[in-house]
């Protein structure tokens, strides 16, 4: 057993190399202008730039996650750090547009190997009551980094450029991977589940029982349907505080630091209720559809932003919706290791994000021609709007009623 104090401490340091794992999305976002002139780049090439990232990373969760269930947290943490690092490194060679997108492909590739990584690792290091607070402490780490980034950016482009900005965030991860490694020394990392009448029956096979279970299912869609509107906002987010108040680069970094404020505010808070719900007596199944609900609550108002006047109602709105999607997204996550066996934690969130990811490559893709073509955010913020009730209703509908696995965290 891993002593709470070690636990914390690794899985804090896993939280902060997501940090540079994340970095190239805002580097990207932040610096479009910059990277449009240099390319010639339309706002439809922005959005396909964006879709093939997304594409990239897609594909491999069908891969990554089946690799973390097989090679364990030791493992997969230093294969995952180590190509992911390499792949932000390689923007600083690219001199074209085509050049561009291979880096952005690498990269989409390997930085899938976080999500399934993290939760893979909550699983392994703590209990079922800590696991909502500890996926909600790691995407307040991560939305530290993402209310720094606005700030530091473009101070590092001006020195840098894009590029070095993107070196900066390879290097980042090898530190932190060195880090993580002295202070696994000695651990014993519990990857399988203890109890084998948690499993689904394995045939030997990736995938084979993960796809005939409903959970699965459930899980999936879900996340398809959310995360839509979260690669929306993390791409085209500082396109349209652009659009609407003509901000120059360093004017995004408060409305931005803003928003993933609120990301990493709502996140803390929904693992904070969701731990005190379980233990007040609430099963598993009913904490995780009750911030769901209010989560799909939070971002229905959505639209208003586009007939608000005060740009700073506009920016905490902006925050109380990402709050929102971050509590949504946690208590999936919370779901994935209140159902799933250990041994399959890696897969199904692996595959959930592969559809999260398919959903906001789609998002963004249409985010771009929708832009081109001149009709504005109205029909993009409308979906947002309803895309967690809808995600939300689908889990409900699909998922196994209350029994052993809908209640494992109880």
């Amino acid at each position: 057993m891993v002593r709470p104090w070690r636990a914390w401490l690794l899985f804090g340091l896993l939280c902060a190399a997501g940090i540079f794992n994340a970095m190239d999305r805002p580097i990207i976002a932040i610096l479009k202008p910059d990277m449009s002139a240099e390319f010639g780049w339309s706002d439809a090439d922005f959005g396909r730039l964006a879709a093939v990232t997304q594409f990239a990373a897609a594909c491999s969760f069908l891969f990554t996650g089946w690799m973390i269930d097989r090679l364990g947290v030791r493992r997969s943490m230093a294969v995952g750090v180590t190509a992911w690092s390499l792949a932000a490194m390689a923007h600083g060679w690219a001199v074209s547009g085509w050049q561009v997108v291979a880096a952005r492909l690498g990269l989409g590739a390997t930085e899938a190997v976080q999500t399934p990584l993290t939760i893979k690792t909550v699983a392994t290091l703590f209990g079922p009551r800590l696991r909502s607070l500890a996926i909600g402490v790691g995407t307040l780490i991560a939305a530290f980094g993402t209310i720094v980034f606005p700030f530091f950016i473009p101070v590092l482009a001006a020195s840098y450029g894009w590029r070095g900005a993107l070196l900066f965030a390879g290097l980042g991860g090898f530190v932190i991977l060195a880090l993580w490694w002295i202070a696994a020394r000695g651990v014993v990392f519990a990857d399988r589940a203890e109890d084998p009448a948690l499993d689904f029956s394995d045939d030997g096979r990736p995938y084979g029982p993960i796809l005939r279970e409903r959970r699965t299912w459930a899980i999936v869609i879900a996340k398809a349907l959310s995360d839509s509107t979260w690669w929306l906002l993390a791409f085209w987010l500082p396109d349209f505080y652009r659009r609407t108040y003509d901000l120059s680069t360093q004017e995004l970094a408060l409305p931005l630091a803003i928003a993933y404020a609120g990301s990493g505010l709502g996140a803390l808070f929904a693992g904070w209720i969701s731990g005190r719900l379980l233990a007040r007596g609430w099963s598993a199944r009913q904490v995780r559809q009750s911030v769901m609900l209010t989560s799909a609550l939070v971002v229905l108002p959505v639209p208003l932003v586009l007939q608000l006047d005060s740009f700073w109602a506009v920016a905490v709105m902006m925050a109380v919706v990402l709050a929102g999607h971050q509590g949504f997204s946690l208590s999936i996550f919370g779901t994935i290791t209140d159902v799933v066996p250990r041994a399959k934690v890696g897969r199904v969130t692996a595959f959930g994000a592969f559809f999260g990811n398919i959903g906001g490559m789609a998002m963004v893709w249409v985010a771009g021609e929708v832009l081109a073509a001149q009709i504005g955010y109205t029909p993009l913020f409308l979906f947002a709007a309803v895309s967690y009730l809808f995600a939300l209703g689908w889990l409900r509908l699909v998922m196994p009623g209350e029994g052993r696995h809908a209640a494992l965290s109880a």
